[in-house]
Formats: structure tokens, C-alpha cells, sequence
């Protein structure tokens, strides 16, 4: 037994030695420290916004056949498939057109030209070549009520397209009213149509 003491005694004393000399040592330099690191990536992308029309020539845009010897009471009706081809919903869309030269058949709003559109549930019916008309299978709905033909940011109502990947059948008519005089004989516009689609209301993602 006495051996045994002696011997543990000599452990902790020679254990605790190095201890103090170890931490005089480290006394002398920096202290070191315990650390942990993660990491961790997230992506972010930003979506589409665009709206298009058919392909010109095509039964999807017929806004490019020329219409001409119009006289007082006639009036012209063109198809165009307006569509989202974006990937994120719609809170609007809106039209402006522009007459290019401009004229008495633009600039005069009670008896120049008028224009209305509306949207049919399937594909317009075409009938004739250049002369054309359309007519419905399914539900009209007015897209936009009869108006002077040039105007802008003109808003459009009750659209498939403000949803991403939904597509309108649209049927533009434009009339020259019978009240219009010898004034507007001769005369020579060009109706330049332009569709502006603007981003739904920003959201929390």
C-alpha cells in the first residue's frame, strides 16, 4: 500500500507540472479558439413579361390587309390572337394607336374613323380574302367600346391574356361613320396598333 501511495503522488505532481509549463508557454503567443462555419446558397431569378401578336399574313393577324375605297356607313373588321408568351400574370394591357400620316379620318373624333374590339371564347369564323369578316361560335365579350380610332394607353377589359400562357381572339373593327362628308374623300391613314402588357402587382416570395 505504502508503494502505491508514493507512486500516485509522484503522478499528480509531475502531472501538474506540465500543466503550469504548458501554460506558460502559451502565455507567450496568441490563444487559440474554438470555431464553426456553414454556408448555405440560395437562387434567384426574375421572371418575363411580354405579349405578342400572330404571326403576320397568318388567320392570328390580320391587322396588315389593307382595307381601301371606304365610303360613309362602311366599316373593316381584322382577327389578331393577342397573347401572354411571358411567364408571370398580367395586371394590365393596354393599346395605343397611331395614325401615320395623319388626317381628318384620325383627327376628327365624331365623324372620322371609330374603332371598337372584341374577344370571341374560341377562334373567330373567317369569311373572304381581303374583304373579311368573322363571326363567332362561341361568347363575345367587348374588349374595348367604340371610340375615335388614335388614342393612347387605351385599357382593355376582361382579357385571358393577363394570365401567363393564356391567349385572346380579338376582332378589331374600325368604321367610318355615316355621317362623314365629301371632307373625307381621298383621304389615306395608316393605323399603327401597339399592345403594352404591365407586370401583376409585386408579391412577397
Amino acid at each position: 500500500m505504502g508503494l502505491n501511495l508514493k507512486s500516485t503522488t509522484g503522478k499528480v505532481l509531475a502531472s501538474t507540472a506540465l500543466i503550469a509549463a504548458a501554460a506558460s508557454v502559451a502565455g507567450l503567443g496568441t490563444y487559440g479558439a474554438f470555431t464553426s462555419t456553414t454556408s448555405a446558397s440560395e437562387t434567384v431569378a426574375s421572371g418575363t413579361v411580354n405579349v405578342a401578336v400572330g404571326a403576320t399574313g397568318t388567320a392570328a393577324n390580320r391587322l396588315n390587309v389593307a382595307a381601301t375605297g371606304l365610303v360613309a356607313g362602311d366599316s373593316v373588321q381584322r382577327a389578331v390572337t393577342l397573347s401572354n408568351t411571358g411567364n408571370q400574370n398580367l395586371s394590365a394591357v393596354t393599346l395605343t394607336t397611331v395614325a401615320s400620316p395623319s388626317t381628318k379620318l384620325d383627327t376628327d373624333t365624331v365623324n372620322g374613323l371609330q374603332l371598337a374590339i372584341d374577344a370571341c371564347s374560341v377562334p373567330w369564323t373567317e369569311a373572304g380574302t381581303t374583304a373579311l369578316t368573322y363571326t363567332c361560335a362561341g361568347t363575345v365579350t367587348s374588349v374595348l367600346a367604340p371610340r375615335p380610332v388614335a388614342g393612347a394607353n387605351m385599357a382593355l377589359a376582361g382579357l385571358n391574356s393577363l394570365t401567363s400562357a393564356a391567349a385572346d381572339n380579338l376582332r378589331v373593327t374600325v368604321n367610318l361613320p355615316a355621317a362623314a362628308d365629301n371632307t373625307f374623300q381621298g383621304l389615306s391613314d395608316t393605323i399603327g396598333f401597339s399592345f403594352t402588357g404591365t407586370q401583376r402587382t409585386a408579391t412577397n416570395k
